[in-house]
């Protein structure tokens, strides 16, 4: 896999920053067939804004015309012969129409409410699913780059702030819009010469968002990927609690948890403090555009129009009367009121945008990392399974820079088992990998029936392996439901019988519930031997046709290795078998044992054979018998070097 390809965390980020208009794309993708509720929500944010306009309105005339006779009782956009003559009809009209609007704005606020609401959380419940998707059929180099707690982070509280955004703040949003259009509007035909004054606020506020969105958006991304940071340092702290504990690290733990907390507290409050800046500055903004209307509304009254304001406009030809009266100062100071709580809002309509961007743009990003192992246009399916495998001069790297596997080449017959053996990193659990198709050859071919693993579709080469590895995965469940995962269908009686052969059966029968015991998370209720026989016995109740085993039995005791040992025997006598040991023990009856040195295959043949051979696999038969003595000089040199190496390799991944 060449620089380029790899995928890496620099890439993964680099990936994310391309994404223009994440918000627009993550509508665009997942919105689709949910958008009559989105249109519905935003006609309703505009109606109810419109409704909440109507009260100071008719409140203005109604001082005019109702209670002072300055005026000619009127409304906008309402035709006269609809409007009373008399002064008790008219005052009724206004208090009616008045409890309309209120009514009406209650119920499109429901409407709203609803229908962003419903919006919003179906856009979440897609993102989330499809991002999960696609997260389980990215490369497994993905897996090694990014940390199990970022991806929490993603599928978590990445969608839980968009969902936030989209049914709360994008309604908000709207209305605030309409607000000032509407408010513009109205000052504008009532009085545009004071409209001047009031509406300065507008622009003015503009600046000021702008300024602060384009501070706030690296600060946002910035705390969205501590909170990740955060994440994965207590995923891995909790998955590793026993070794904490045993290892007497708990104060060590602390600081390193500390240090992850304090860097988002210190991004947290430096947003926030923008923000503190923001939101009263802005508050005071309207506050202003309100004291500097009343002010000269009310000079204007009192004294007349105040400086190059007058009562009379002429605009294209036509002289408008301008006077202001007390029911126009009313309704103008009404509406700047209405725009104060608004737009003092919007830090946290920004705030939220901002959130929801960065967390979009980690969503999309996820979303659109390339998926290299997947089924070609022509794949077919593999059928039924005879189990010749071959590996024609494959060459692998996981980077450009080291070569993991050189020129490998196997030949395995149907029911053939074959042993893999070498010292740690020599490249035995690469092998199998590419037979999985967990990655792709850079150079030759992995071959099952004849067929290039890249030919057939990803399923049925993997429906037909069976993998047993070191540290077997348990879902928390019953028993019963662990054996069966992957084959849901099984009777009880056939996963009795899978568990028999696995020599799980008789402990199983002796937990609380037997089969139906719920063994907890990562299957924690049960030894680390009684996990792995139950991964066994879930492998066997799929009937592969191809057995993988990766230090099946390098973690358990000598007893539990024996029952192990006979459930692989028992499996391997009819099916192809790779069997992965540090113990040679285990491998020692193989059909052929390939000795994998630094990415090459080194030796080759049965237990006696390569004993006779005298070559890395007697020296290696020597560590384990024992005999310490007898081993040459050379070989000790090479494996203190490579234990060096493993420390420094950890170190740097650290």
């Amino acid at each position: 896999m060449s620089t380029d390809q790899a995928i890496d965390a620099e890439y993964i980020e680099r990936h994310r920053e391309e994404i223009d208009h994440p918000l627009w794309q993550l509508f665009m993708q997942f919105g689709d067939g949910h958008r009559r509720w989105f249109v519905l929500g935003v006609l309703a944010s505009i109606g109810s804004r419109f409704f909440s306009l109507v009260p100071p309105v008719i409140l203005g005339r109604a001082i005019d015309a109702i209670f002072r006779d300055d005026a000619a009782f009127t409304l906008p956009f309402v035709p006269a012969s609809w409007l009373p003559e008399t002064t008790m009809g008219q005052f009724w009209f206004a208090i009616g129409t008045m409890a309309v609007a209120m009514l009406g704005q209650a119920v499109l606020i429901f409407t709203r409410s609803t229908s962003l609401n419903l919006f919003s959380h179906r856009v979440k419940h897609e993102a989330r699913t499809a991002t999960y998707q696609q997260m389980q059929r990215l490369d497994m180099n993905f897996f090694n780059e990014v940390q199990t707690g970022e991806l929490i982070s993603i599928l978590s509280n990445d969608t839980n702030r968009l969902e936030q955004f989209l049914d709360s703040m994008m309604g908000e949003m709207i209305q605030l819009i309409v607000l000032m259009l509407g408010t513009a509007v109205i000052l504008l035909w009532m009085n545009p010469m004071l409209s001047v004054v009031t509406l300065t606020v507008i622009p003015l506020s503009a600046v000021f968002t702008l300024w602060y969105m384009r501070l706030a958006e690296e600060r946002y991304a910035d705390i969205r990927e501590s909170v990740g940071d955060l994440n994965s340092r207590l995923e891995n702290n909790l998955g590793g609690i026993e070794v904490i504990k045993t290892s007497n690290t708990e104060d060590y733990e602390d600081e390193r948890v500390r240090d992850h907390s304090y860097r988002y507290f210190k991004l947290d409050w430096l947003a926030l403090r923008l923000s503190f800046v923001y939101r009263p500055g802005l508050r005071a903004l309207t506050s202003l555009a309100f004291i500097a209307t009343f002010v000269v509304g009310g000079i204007w009254i009192l004294n007349g129009p105040p400086g190059p304001l007058s009562n009379q406009l002429t605009f294209m030809g036509q002289t408008y009367d301008t006077t202001l009266t007390v029911g126009t100062l009313v309704t103008f100071l009404l509406l700047t009121q209405r725009l104060v709580n608004p737009l003092a809002q919007m830090s946290n309509i920004i705030e939220r945008y901002e959130d929801a961007k960065a967390s979009t743009k980690r969503i999309l990003g996820l979303m659109s990392l390339p998926v290299r192992i997947q089924d070609k246009p022509e794949a077919v399916d593999l059928g039924d399974v005879a189990g010749h495998v071959e590996y024609d001069g494959v060459t692998f790297s996981y980077d450009e820079d080291e070569v993991v596997l050189d020129d490998i080449d196997i030949d395995v017959e149907p029911g053939e088992t074959v042993g893999l053996v070498g010292p740690t990193g020599a490249g035995k659990t690469t092998i199998v990998k590419l037979l999985l198709r967990l990655y792709d050859v850079d150079e030759g071919a992995v071959r099952v029936d004849g067929h290039d693993v890249r030919d057939v579709t990803v399923s049925s080469l993997r429906g037909s392996m069976g993998y047993v590895g070191q540290d077997n995965f348990l879902f928390d469940g019953t028993v019963a439901e662990n054996v069966k995962y992957g084959q849901f269908d099984a009777t009880r009686e056939e996963v009795v019988e899978a568990c028999k052969r696995a020599e799980a059966h008789d402990f199983i029968q002796k937990l609380p519930e037997g089969y139906d015991t719920d063994i907890g998370e990562r299957g924690v209720k049960l030894s680390g031997g009684q996990r792995q026989r139950v991964a066994v016995a879930r492998t066997i109740l799929q009937h592969p046709a191809i057995m993988i085993f990766d230090e099946a039995t390098s973690a358990v005791d000598t007893e539990t290795e024996m029952l192990i040992q006979r459930s692989i025997d028992e499996l391997a006598a009819d099916r192809t078998t790779f069997i992965i040991a540090h113990r040679l023990s285990t491998v020692r009856d193989a059909d052929t044992i390939l000795v994998i040195d630094d990415g090459e295959i080194v030796e080759r043949g049965t237990h006696d054979e390569l004993l006779d051979g005298d070559g890395l696999y007697a020296n290696l038969w020597r560590v384990q018998a024992g005999e310490i003595e007898d081993l040459p000089e050379e070989f000790v040199e090479q494996a203190s070097e490579r234990v060096a190496q493993q420390a420094l390799d950890a170190a740097e991944d650290d």
